[in-house]
């Protein structure tokens, strides 16, 4: 057994994971003044970047994108931000979060509602062998895979090779896909949620290119998007694909089974933490999602049980971009090459 499953293999506790759900609901009561406080160290920072690298264009090219890199990051915790909304975890008015979340849906080019709707399928469905398609990394059984035809196999492995997923993918699904509510296409909500979005996103982009021509959008805004969102895209995949991470099929799949079971604890240093917003505490995240993503390490220092489960390092996510086919048998993720060693 490897050292990644020894890790992340180690469950959180004996007790039933319907009732860490009642444990954890008294964390979640969002802090207005905290969550203002956060979107302030958060926002600021990001347009102050934005500033900075727009001045650093008639100094140094280099330091332009420097400055972008940098600002990547508060882009992703903007997100994170963006994604508390979505659960209704950041503010008590609901309202107030909705409006939140679609401004900064701008930022991150991604149509709150929308993504708000495929998230919560994603929530709701998480584990579940009979319902995937939506909001998730398309992963199938080691069984699926065997019956296909050399040509779709061909097709699955090109979709989970790396390359794919975390260098072409991100700026698909930002750049593209986020345009249209695909999945949701029979609803006008949708539709005016996209729309909206990327006329936003037309006019900020255009009065950037008025004012600085395509040098702002080539040195800022492409670099700092672009890694924000790969970024995000690596946070997601390690937070379910791993290799003794949960499937069941729909007779069999429990909700909140799912949720601590499935789900991964990414052990981060502590500045990746603070910027990626406690995101990978993400099987607390789906045990109580209404819990206000600053309020996630509170969890985790008053229950030990829950800090020690399905621990992973950074090292040992790097392990899991290998991992492609679900085993009912061994209830492992696998790569390709252990599938076809166990098919003899």
């Amino acid at each position: 057994m490897s050292d990644h499953t020894e890790s992340s293999g180690q469950q959180p506790d004996a007790r039933d994971a319907r009732e860490w759900v009642k444990v954890l609901s008294k964390y979640r009561d969002p802090n207005p003044l905290r969550s203002a406080f956060e979107l302030a160290v958060t926002l600021g920072p990001f347009l102050l970047l934005w500033g900075l690298a727009w001045w650093s264009m008639s100094v140094s090219y280099w330091l332009t994108l420097a400055l972008s890199v940098v600002n990547a990051a508060f882009l992703l915790r903007l997100f994170i931000i963006q994604h508390d909304c979505g659960h209704g975890a950041y503010f008590r008015n609901r309202t107030l979060g909705d409006w939140l979340g679609r401004v900064l849906g701008v930022l991150t080019l991604t149509p709150y509602d929308v993504w708000k709707r495929s998230h919560s399928v994603h929530h709701s469905s998480a584990g579940n062998l009979g319902r995937r398609g939506m909001g998730d990394i398309h992963t199938l059984t080691v069984a699926e895979y065997q019956a296909l035809s050399p040509r779709s196999r061909l097709m699955y492995r090109l979709y989970r090779h790396p390359v794919v997923l975390f260098v072409l993918g991100p700026g698909y699904l930002f750049f593209l896909q986020n345009r249209v509510p695909l999945g949701l296409m029979a609803n006008g909500k949708y539709w005016v949620s996209a729309m909206s979005t990327n006329a936003a996103i037309l006019a900020g982009l255009a009065l950037v290119v008025y004012f600085g021509g395509l040098a702002p959008l080539l040195l800022i805004f492409l670099p700092s998007t672009l890694l924000a969102a790969t970024a995000g895209v690596w946070l997601f995949y390690v937070q379910h694909q791993f290799e003794t991470t949960l499937w069941d099929q729909e007779q069999d799949w429990q909700l909140h089974d799912a949720a601590l079971h499935g789900s991964s604890h990414y052990v981060l240093p502590r500045v990746l933490q603070w910027l990626s917003g406690n995101i990978g505490i993400h099987h607390v995240h789906h045990l109580h999602s209404r819990i206000p993503f600053y309020r996630l390490p509170e969890v985790l220092r008053d229950h030990a049980k829950l800090a020690e489960g399905n621990r992973m390092t950074i090292r040992e996510s790097l392990a899991n971009a290998r991992l492609h086919l679900w085993d009912e048998k061994s209830r492992r993720l696998l790569s390709f090459a252990q599938a076809k060693a166990l098919l003899g």
